[in-house]
């Protein structure tokens, strides 16, 4: 009988020492096991895996400024609208609103460029970017709104060292 406790004894160490191998703990401060078995300590789901295939398990919370809120006792307004819209699922979630010229006029300005075309231009006329000594056709989506340019025909654009943007010439 001392010979079979013995066994079954071993036969359970065994199965437990194996089955550990199969639930290994992440190391600490990962934050998510990506595809390809490694772990990541990226702050953000998005991209933390790149180049292993993508994120198998996220431990984290999807949004770090939830968790710095939550330490901190406050609640930026957009937590509260995550953990509402998750407290309450018989809501649905309101539609997105549709974009704006505004909304990319925004956009436009912040990356340089005037939301109205600059008086002047016309038939015949290129508008020079003279920062960068890029013209731009009638029609471009560029054509009189970069912040630093003037208008002139396409031959004075070439005289002055000015070359066509993404290599298309106007006429």
């Amino acid at each position: 009988m001392k010979a079979t406790s013995v066994f079954i004894y071993f036969a359970a160490s065994a199965c437990l020492a194996i089955s550990s191998l199969g639930f290994a703990q992440a190391p600490s401060g990962s934050t998510g096991q990506c595809k390809d078995g490694s772990y990541t300590s990226a702050e953000n789901k998005r991209g933390a895996c790149k180049g292993h295939g993508g994120v198998k398990e996220w431990y984290a919370s999807e949004n770090k400024s939830e968790e710095k809120s939550a330490k901190s006792g406050t609640k930026s307004s957009e937590s509260k609208t995550t953990s509402t819209s998750a407290s309450t699922t018989a809501a649905p979630a309101p539609a997105a609103p549709a974009k704006t010229s505004t909304t990319s006029t925004a956009t436009k300005t912040s990356q340089g460029m005037r939301a109205e075309a600059a008086p002047g231009g016309g038939a015949g006329k290129v508008w020079v970017n003279t920062s960068s000594h890029v013209y731009h056709c009638t029609g471009d989506e560029w054509y009189g709104k970069t912040k630093a340019g003037e208008y002139m025909t396409e031959a004075e654009a070439k005289a002055k060292g000015a070359h066509a943007a993404h290599g298309k010439a106007c006429s």
